[in-house]
Formats: structure tokens, C-alpha cells, sequence
């Protein structure tokens, strides 16, 4: 009897103990992957009482909780007070700590009856936040999961770079990377600012091969290039902007190669022998020119480069002839200290292993893109005293459409393989002291190929995600690819940010309206890719430029301002369908569209396929891909005539 109590009571505790253990919450999702977890039991779920608490009079931790009030609200809806003082059960509290083994941007998190945010420095503070959001945004109830983390970065660097250059980018959406980036813990944003295409596509002719320079200059007028660019205002607020959120702006200037920005303005310092590109290296006048350029953002008691490093490009020079090679060296280092004598770190492109030479280039304290191994080894580099940020070309570059380097990120490979101690070929140790982190690039080589900025997003974003995990946790991460894959999905872009114009996460209806009158205001902005747009129309003649719907990114017009056919404009690019309406017609016209074509489907029947289109130059030597995907607007319909009825608008397509 006795054994049978005995086994009983063991059978009892095993059971408790299992429940028990069970119970224990799992490490949440989120984006990068936690360094460390330690679950209890139970959810925390915020009351109709719960305060976001801040202890001290640190202005830099009452910043964070005000910040995490505002995000919290735009994403849920929910206002919570912010107070100064004591915490009770339910607030969010957070504090400055003395663990100094969290280091700079590192935070510790204890979840039970309140949450207990604490953090060496106000940066890790803001970080802890965007973890607490990504957990509260997958569940409904807006509960957290009970337990304790630590969390730190393994790379201090942890980056992206826009080429700004060749194709413009509007402030309004590098403000939204920014914030993006911040969701992520992506801490560096690059700012390409100047380049040009490639001759073969403009009649191999330098005078007529587009090029940009992208920031008001008042040394220059003239300089500045007349299809987009940045105020001076506007890049300083953005600087200043991004700073506020944890991300700091690295703009780069991109000399002596991918110039010709530079010599359309000043034709005299071009290069007669490696191209209008090239600066020529020999002249004075180059240095009197770039020195003045340079100076212009870095000048002042408030300069327009606002950061504390400047990127002065130095790539890609031709290395054929050794007085050449030493010219650049020298070019190299003169722009180093010219950065330094502002206070600035330089940041520089890794050429100097292509660029072999006598001449010194100065190492201390100078930052290295080391994108390929051929121009810059990075184990010279290193010995030479560089710090690089790695950003090896075959795995991290995205050029749009151009049949080269990648189109999408390898995100599987990365996420299995890849983390910033991998520069190409060359595998350094884990947190290498002169490895200060990595960076992904995007190259818009091909101006002039119909890519828009939603095309662009809808590559990055992937792989924004994939490397945060990748330059954040290193190869530590825990979570397998196909859980991350899938579980990514679920997370938002950040706080009031939706670039890629998501609308619903299950398939559905997204939009009805029986009589679609001019100038409704939907209380939509747009919809992304895989979607459907229809509507029934009985048409009366429209003049040239009349639109169905606009948004501040792109038109649909009913009536194209050139041909009066059905179209869309976006990014400085009209595309039309060969379709127009005969006065009075009666017609069902269904919209759908993805992230490699757009459709018109007239009665049901698909009428043309605006996909993915080759064309050629230079007697079919040379080709570009032309792209012509439409993220469909949706925020004001306009002042047409004809009858617009049963609109319907799908979150796919149909």
C-alpha cells in the first residue's frame, strides 16, 4: 500500500513539474533574436491603469518614455501617461542601470507584474522599446510574455547604404527607412549623394549620361541636380531626425570615380583619359574644387553634415599607371585629413589594395567599406590599421533589375552562413576588435529602368530584417530560417510606417464602394502588391490627364496626359495600356498587380500585361530591363465624368 501511495505521489509531482515547466514561456519573436531569455510563467496584459513610469531626471530617459508612448499609441491606440516617480503593478517603468557589461546600446527587460526596463545608457533604453512593441503587435490582447531577457549587439555597426545617386530618393522616404531601420535596431544609414550611369546607355556619349549631384549647394549653383535633390534644411532635420531615433546618417560624397556630376559642372577637371567620371588627379583646379565642395557641409558651428563621419567615396579608380596609383593614394589621404580637420571621422571605400602604392594613406582611426576582397584585402587592411565595416559585394549587394549581383538578397544563406567577421572569401574570428560591423547596399546602376521606390522596398525589406538578426545576434542566433521566414511576416515596418502599402494579413476585400464619386477620400493611402483592383465603368470622354485615383506616390489615370489611355504614372514614369474608352462604353475593368508586372482585364478577358520589359541599345550590344509594377493608389479619387460603380479593391490577386 505503502508503494502504491509512494508512486502515486511521484506521479503527481511529475505531473505538477511538467505542467509547471510547460508553463514557462517560451523566447518570444522578434527582430534581431534576443541574445538571452530566461521565461516565467504567465502574461503580462496591459490595464486600464498601466503608466509608462520613468525614474530620475535624466531628460535623455524621459525622451525614450515619451518616444515608446507616442509608438505605442500610433500602433495600438492606446494612450498611455507618461509620469516622472514610483511604479505600480501594471506601468512600464524604466531606469538608467550600472551594468556596464550591456555596454552601450544593450538593455535588460524584467516582465511580471509591471515591466522593468533598464539599460547603462538611453540608447538601450529606446532599443528595449522597439523589442517590447514587436512583442505587443503579435498578440491582439497587447499581452507580453512573462520572464527576463539581456540583450546587446555583437557589432557596434549595423548598417544600410542608399544610392541616392542615380536614382532619387525622397526625403519622405529615407524618414521612413530611418524609422524602419530603428524598429530593427539598424543603427546606420549611408547616403550616397552623387553618381552617374553607364555611357553605353546614353549613345557612349559623357555629355548626355545621366548624372546627380544630390544636395543644394550655394557654392555651386548649378551643381545640384534640377530632378530631385535635399535642401540643406531638409538634410539637416533628417540627420537630426534620424539621431533622435537611434540611427545615425553617414552621407557620402563620391570622389575622384563616379564623378560626372562633378565635371557637368566643371568640365575642366574631368579625366580626358579615364573618362568624365574620373577627376582629373593632376589638376589643382580638382583639389580647389572639392576642397570648396567638402567644405560647404562640414563649415560652421552648425554644418550641414551633422553625424560624426563623412564618407568621401574614393573607388574604383583606374590603377593602370603607378604615377596614377600614387596621385589617388595621395587624393586619399588629402580627403582623410581634410574630413578630420572638421572634427569628422572619413569613411572610405576599400581600394587601397588595388591601389597598391608608396605613397601613405593615413589608417588611424579611418573607417573601410570593404566590399571586394580584389580592391581592398581585408587582412592588409586590417594590418595597416583599418577598421572595416564589411559589406562584401557577393552577398550583400542589390542592384534592381540589372541581371547582376543580386536582385533579392539571398536571405536563406545569409541567415544560415553570413554574419560581418565574413568578408568575402575571408573568415576573421567573432567581434573582431577592427570589425566594427556591416552593412547591405543598394545600387540603382541602371537610371532610367523604371524601378520605383515601392520596387526597391519590396527587395529590401527582406533583407533588412535578415541581416538586423544577422549584425545584432551574429551567429548566435538560436531560431531556425524557416521559423524566421515565416514568423517575420507578422511583424509591421515600424511605428506608423507602411511602405509597402500592406493592407490585412488574410486575403479579403479591403475596400467597397457601391458609386465611386470624383474626390472621394477612401481613408486609404494605397495597396500593394498582389492585389486587385475593379470597377464598372460607363464612359463619357475625358480630357487628357483625368485620374481615378491619386496618392502622394503615384496616379491612375482614366485618361493618360499624352494619349488619353488608361495609365499610371509613378517616380517620374508614365506607363500606359493600349486601351481607351469609346464614349459611352459599358466595360468591367479588374486592375491587378505584383511586384513584376501590372494587368488590365477588360470584361474578364486579360488585355495586356505591362511585365518586365528587355530593351535594347547600341544595335542590341547593350540591354536594360524596363519595369512597370504600379503599387496601386488609392487616397482621393479624382474629377472624372464617366460612372464609376461596384468598386472593390483585393489584398490579391485575383
Amino acid at each position: 500500500m505503502k508503494i502504491k501511495r509512494y508512486l502515486m505521489l511521484v506521479a503527481a509531482c511529475t505531473l505538477f513539474l511538467g505542467k509547471s515547466f510547460a508553463a514557462n514561456n517560451e523566447k518570444p519573436f522578434v527582430i534581431p533574436e534576443l541574445q538571452e531569455w530566461r521565461g516565467a510563467q504567465g502574461m503580462f496584459t496591459p490595464s486600464a491603469t498601466s503608466r509608462i513610469v520613468y525614474a530620475g531626471k535624466d531628460p535623455a530617459v524621459a525622451r525614450v518614455a515619451n518616444q515608446f508612448a507616442e509608438d505605442y499609441e500610433t500602433m495600438f491606440g492606446r494612450k498611455l501617461a507618461v509620469v516622472q516617480g514610483r511604479a505600480s503593478a501594471g506601468d512600464f517603468v524604466f531606469s538608467i542601470s550600472g551594468d556596464k557589461q550591456l555596454g552601450e546600446e544593450g538593455y535588460a527587460v524584467k516582465i511580471a507584474d509591471r515591466v522593468t526596463v533598464s539599460a547603462p545608457k538611453a540608447k538601450g533604453l529606446y532599443w528595449a522599446t522597439r523589442t517590447l512593441l514587436q512583442m505587443t503587435e503579435q498578440n491582439s490582447d497587447l499581452a507580453l510574455s512573462k520572464g527576463s531577457m539581456r540583450d546587446y549587439p555583437d557589432y557596434a555597426i549595423r548598417g544600410f547604404m542608399m544610392d541616392c545617386g542615380r536614382k532619387f530618393i525622397p526625403m519622405n522616404f529615407l524618414r521612413d527607412y530611418v524609422k524602419m531601420m530603428a524598429y530593427y535596431k539598424m543603427n546606420t544609414l549611408q547616403v550616397h549623394l552623387n553618381d552617374n550611369a553607364f555611357k553605353q546607355y546614353f549613345e557612349h556619349d559623357w555629355n548626355k549620361t545621366y548624372a546627380a549631384f544630390r544636395l543644394e549647394s550655394e557654392f555651386f549653383p548649378g551643381l545640384t541636380s534640377r530632378d530631385g535633390y535635399y535642401t540643406k534644411k531638409e538634410f539637416i532635420d533628417f540627420q537630426l531626425m534620424a539621431d533622435s531615433l537611434g540611427v545615425e546618417i553617414i552621407p557620402e560624397i563620391d570622389v575622384p570615380a563616379h564623378s560626372l556630376a562633378l565635371t557637368h559642372y566643371r568640365p575642366e577637371i574631368g579625366s580626358e583619359e579615364y573618362g568624365m567620371d574620373h577627376l582629373d588627379l593632376f589638376k589643382p583646379e580638382t583639389y580647389q574644387f572639392v576642397d570648396s565642395l567638402f567644405r560647404e557641409y562640414l563649415e560652421g558651428r552648425n554644418p550641414v553634415f551633422v553625424g560624426k563621419r563623412v564618407h568621401i567615396g574614393t573607388d574604383e579608380y583606374s590603377n593602370k599607371k603607378k604615377d596614377v596609383v600614387e596621385k589617388f593614394r595621395e587624393f586619399t589621404d588629402h580627403y582623410i585629413r581634410f574630413v578630420e580637420g572638421f572634427g569628422k571621422q572619413a569613411c572610405v571605400w576599400g581600394a587601397l589594395t588595388h591601389a597598391k602604392g608608396d605613397t601613405p594613406v593615413k589608417s588611424k582611426n579611418v573607417l573601410m567599406n570593404a566590399w571586394y576582397n580584389g580592391y581592398a584585402e581585408p587582412k592588409d587592411m586590417i594590418k595597416q590599421g583599418y577598421d572595416l565595416l564589411s559589406v562584401p559585394d557577393g552577398y550583400l549587394y542589390i542592384v534592381p533589375a540589372a541581371g547582376y549581383y543580386y536582385d533579392y538578397l539571398n536571405t536563406e544563406m545569409l541567415y544560415k552562413e553570413w554574419t560581418p567577421a565574413h568578408i568575402g572569401k575571408e573568415v576573421f574570428p567573432e567581434k573582431h576588435k577592427q570589425i566594427k560591423g556591416g552593412m547591405f547596399a543598394v545600387w540603382n546602376d541602371h537610371a532610367g529602368n523604371g524601378i520605383s521606390t515601392k520596387d526597391i522596398h519590396y527587395r529590401v525589406f527582406p533583407a533588412l530584417q535578415t541581416l538586423a538578426v544577422k549584425m545584432w545576434t551574429g551567429k548566435d542566433c538560436k531560431v531556425p530560417y524557416e521559423t524566421f521566414n515565416a514568423a517575420r511576416l507578422s511583424l509591421s515596418e515600424g511605428p506608423g510606417v507602411n511602405v509597402a502599402g500592406r493592407i490585412g494579413k488574410t486575403p479579403r476585400a479591403v475596400y467597397n464602394q457601391e458609386t465611386l464619386k470624383p474626390g472621394t477620400e477612401t481613408g486609404l493611402k494605397e495597396i500593394g502588391y498582389q492585389y486587385t483592383v475593379s470597377f464598372n465603368i460607363t464612359s463619357v470622354p475625358e480630357e487628357r490627364g483625368t485620374e481615378l485615383f491619386r496618392s502622394p506616390d503615384a496616379v491612375f489615370y482614366l485618361s493618360d496626359p499624352v494619349s488619353g489611355k488608361l495609365g499610371f504614372a509613378r517616380d517620374g514614369y508614365l506607363n500606359t495600356f493600349n486601351y481607351q474608352f469609346y464614349p459611352d462604353e459599358m466595360a468591367s475593368i479588374a486592375i491587378s498587380g505584383d511586384e513584376k508586372s501590372t494587368r488590365l482585364y477588360v470584361n474578364g478577358q486579360l488585355k495586356e500585361d505591362l511585365n518586365i520589359q528587355k530593351r535594347f541599345f547600341n544595335g542590341g550590344k547593350d540591354s536594360m530591363s524596363y519595369v512597370r509594377t504600379l503599387v496601386f493608389p488609392l487616397e482621393k479619387a479624382g474629377n472624372f465624368k464617366s460612372t464609376i460603380t461596384n468598386l472593390e479593391v483585393l489584398n490579391y490577386c485575383k
